[in-house]
């Protein structure tokens, strides 16, 4: 075995003793996310998007993971769901580094470069930018401060790229990825949170220590607080499973979707995850905590109907904003 084979096994080895990065609805949540949008934006937005979407560097491998005998009517909105999960998958693509402050998995912004917008030259993965940490506590411990930049910050300056007439479309196309996948980010309760605790002063990265246990099947592999709601609408990736599952989504009403202010929707995130995440069985501590029927069905519904609710309101952003 060569020195350079060698290193590539050491650097494999380390990467699966990292802790999991925090994700945000798993790839069917996200396309969710992105199929109730497309089903909402009007012609012109629609025609734009997928131009912007086919300057991505993946695009030709989105191609490839479009669903044998959809109709090439449906083609386009396949790729826009696909592209919804762009900036999750950078992380496993070597050519995207892992950055952020030394050990903490690149989940904590560092520096000058943890905020630059400057579209696919840039092979920094982010991962700081698909969450918010809003602390909050039940046992009166002191909340440490929120880091930036985060997924606000950073929706916030997308939003303003795309709207604007003076940019490159280079650049729009790298904004519009990210804000497909956004969106979706801050609708899920635990993006936008951190329990803080006397155990836990620095928080608990948004349910990413709580251990979860269920019976049979129903967790959908997840073993974290966290996963179990990424995967609430159901697990994988699979384009065909999330087109199904988005489908079955509830509608949602039209003040609601028309709300398309970003701190709103992560003070919703904020209520729901103290109101509806932190519950029984859910209690002090890391677990593990065995999930009931009725949690289990309770959080499905209401990942439901944020998934679908961050679907319209892209939906809106797009069509009011995409220049």
């Amino acid at each position: 075995m060569s020195a350079k084979q060698r290193l590539v096994i050491i650097l494999l080895v380390l990467l699966l003793l990292l802790p999991a990065p925090l994700l945000a609805w798993n790839g069917v949540g996200h396309m969710a996310v992105a199929y109730v949008a497309y089903q909402h934006l009007n012609p012109a937005t629609k025609a734009r998007t997928a131009a912007l979407l086919k300057r991505n560097p993946d695009y030709s491998n989105w191609l490839k993971q479009i669903p044998e005998g959809t109709p090439p009517q449906d083609q386009e909105m396949m790729i826009f769901m696909i592209a919804s999960t762009w900036a999750d998958q950078i992380k496993g693509e070597p050519e995207y580094t892992l950055d952020g402050v030394p050990g903490s998995n690149g989940n904590l912004p560092d520096g000058d470069s943890s905020a630059q917008n400057i579209g696919y030259k840039d092979k920094l993965q982010h991962r700081y930018w698909h969450f918010i940490d809003q602390p909050f506590s039940s046992d009166g411990t002191k909340l440490p401060s929120v880091p930036t930049p985060n997924a606000e910050t950073q929706i916030v300056a997308f939003r303003r790229v795309l709207a604007s007439s003076s940019v490159d479309d280079d650049l729009k196309s790298y904004d519009l990825v990210w804000i497909l996948h956004l969106v979706g980010d801050v609708h899920q309760p635990l993006h936008c949170v951190t329990r803080v605790s006397s155990a836990e002063p620095d928080g608990d990265k948004g349910g990413n220590t709580e251990k979860v246990t269920c019976s049979g099947s129903a967790c959908n592999g997840a073993t974290v607080l966290h996963a179990l709601w990424d995967s609430i609408l159901a697990p994988g990736f699979d384009p065909a499973v999330a087109l199904a599952a988005a489908k079955a989504l509830p509608q949602v009403d039209s003040q609601s979707a028309g709300n398309i202010d970003t701190a709103t929707w992560i003070k919703e995130s904020v209520d729901d995850a103290e109101q509806h995440v932190y519950i029984a069985p859910v209690g002090p501590g890391d677990g593990p905590f065995t999930m009931s029927p009725a949690y289990l069905d309770a959080a499905k519904q209401l990942g439901s109907e944020r998934i679908a609710l961050a679907g319209a309101r892209l939906a809106n952003v797009l069509n009011s904003e995409l220049k």
